[in-house]
């Protein structure tokens, strides 16, 4: 098949390098809008399933790799690669079914967060999807899924059942732990290192919390250590049901008076419960109100619904932004990270980046490990979302992100694969699994895409691909 004959084939549209609309097509939805010089000879933007098995084909035929685009929103941009064909599925936006009595549903790829929950939630239902209201289903299982109420609900990709991908030989098939499950296990917490296209999720549902209730304090940022190592202390004797994180962030209005000395940076602890009844959702966060340090202010048990949950989540990570991130797992106590990286915050240059840990609560903490690609399980999550708006202001972000990431390695136990850096550290994908994880991902690469087919983790960053 010549491309000639590819674009004859395609109900979507083949865009080649040169065409008037190629770098949009490339860059148009990428949410970091800090863009590398890669590019794809080739985009395929896949209108079904049919468009996706004869770009395979002819990628195969052509000796071509191919590149997935889900929702554009990995930080370190791994879709952009340069050479080869760039599959975009985009048009993937269908809720397929809903099963309410079974509690199941079945959704194409490019779903957000907040539609999935929008979605569900009327008919009594849930689902743990991940925090950021505009990630899409897509790189959200693929990376293992960091999601809402993880202690009780797990991370999203332990309540997937199945799903229905293309392979590198272009044949659509279903995976499930009984059916094709060596990419089922792969598919879930490989990242944008799969050898396959995920068409669907075959999603199990959750009865839908009656009382979500939230509480909020801001500390001084000299009490955030103290902050913070109170809290690793307490967190194993905090319910499940809460999802508990600590931030420094910049003050809100009502509080930049008194952080003007920190230049604005304050201590911010979050504590969402997720329970059936509001005296649940009380008990469960009353150990917060015990914090042996004066908040500036603070709110207790306030009542939340999932659509005020993504709207408070998504105004810490603004669209239109430059980015660097490095999401990390560690067992340290936060507390202790949090004195490591003090002294940088003075020199922090933009008011937009947000530092994060969520502190895992309960007693069963690290979780024990699953059966399935995602490894890392940890007592804490995070790390710094450096974000920015100015392209002047590239290198000075990059230089303190750089720093502050080095000083917060030795704390590491691990990488989440689709918030980290792995294009210009690519240790960070290896640390991303287990060793036995590792191996068996790679054991499984050789096996199902052994020409190579698909970009591995790895490939098309540096010179141009020679064909």
């Amino acid at each position: 098949m010549n491309i000639d004959s590819l674009k004859d084939t395609c109900k979507g549209t083949v865009i080649t390098a040169g065409d008037p609309n190629f770098l949009e097509a490339i860059r148009g939805n990428l949410w970091n809008r800090l863009i590398p010089d890669r590019a794809p000879e080739i985009v395929v933007k896949a209108a079904d399933e049919d468009d996706i098995i004869a770009a395979v084909r002819f990628a195969r035929a052509n000796k071509r790799k191919v590149a997935v685009r889900g929702g554009g929103h990995n930080w370190c941009q791994p879709t952009l690669r340069n050479g080869g064909l760039l599959i975009d599925i985009q048009a993937f936006t269908k809720v397929v079914s809903i099963d309410v009595e079974n509690r199941k549903a079945i959704i194409q790829p490019i779903i957000s967060n907040r539609d999935v929950q929008k979605t569900l939630n009327p008919l009594g239902l849930a689902f743990p999807t991940g925090h950021c209201p505009q990630v899409k289903a897509s790189g959200y299982f693929l990376s293992g899924g960091m999601a809402w109420n993880p202690m009780v609900w797990g991370s999203g990709a332990e309540s997937l059942e199945a799903i229905e991908l293309v392979t590198a030989q272009g044949q659509l098939i279903k995976a499930s732990e009984t059916e094709n499950p060596d990419y089922f296990w792969a598919a879930r917490g490989s990242g944008a290192g799969f050898f396959g296209i995920v068409t669907k999720y075959y999603l199990k549902l959750y009865p839908l919390p009656q009382a979500i209730h939230g509480s909020t304090y801001f500390y001084s940022l000299e009490d955030a250590p103290t902050v913070g190592t109170w809290l690793g202390e307490t967190a194993p004797k905090i319910s499940p049901s809460v999802e508990l994180s600590q931030f420094i962030v910049q003050a809100p209005p009502e509080l930049r008076e008194k952080t003007a000395a920190r230049k604005g940076w304050l201590c911010m602890v979050t504590g969402v419960a997720f329970e059936d009844t509001p005296e649940a959702a009380k008990a469960a966060l009353q150990p917060l109100e015990e914090i042996p340090i004066e908040p500036l202010s603070s709110s207790f048990a306030t009542p939340f619904n999932f659509e005020q949950l993504f709207d408070a989540s998504g105004a810490l990570w603004p669209e239109g932004v430059r980015s660097r991130v490095e999401a990390t797992f560690s067992n340290r106590n936060p507390g202790e990270m949090i004195q490591a990286i003090l002294p940088l915050l003075p020199k922090a240059p933009s008011p937009t980046t947000v530092f994060l840990f969520t502190i895992f609560c309960g007693p069963d903490v690290p979780a024990p490990q699953k059966d399935m690609a995602f490894s890392m399980h940890s007592r804490v999550y995070g790390g710094p979302w450096t974000m920015w708006r100015d392209a002047k202001d590239d290198q000075v972000n990059n230089d303190w992100h750089q720093e502050l990431i080095k000083t917060l390695r030795p704390y590491n136990l691990g990488y989440y694969i689709s918030e980290s850096n792995t294009i210009e550290r690519p240790a960070n994908v290896v640390e991303a699994f287990t060793p036995e994880k590792w191996q068996r991902l790679c054991d499984l690469r050789d096996k199902y895409d052994p020409d190579r087919v698909f970009f591995d983790y790895f490939d098309g960053f540096g010179r141009k691909q020679t064909i």
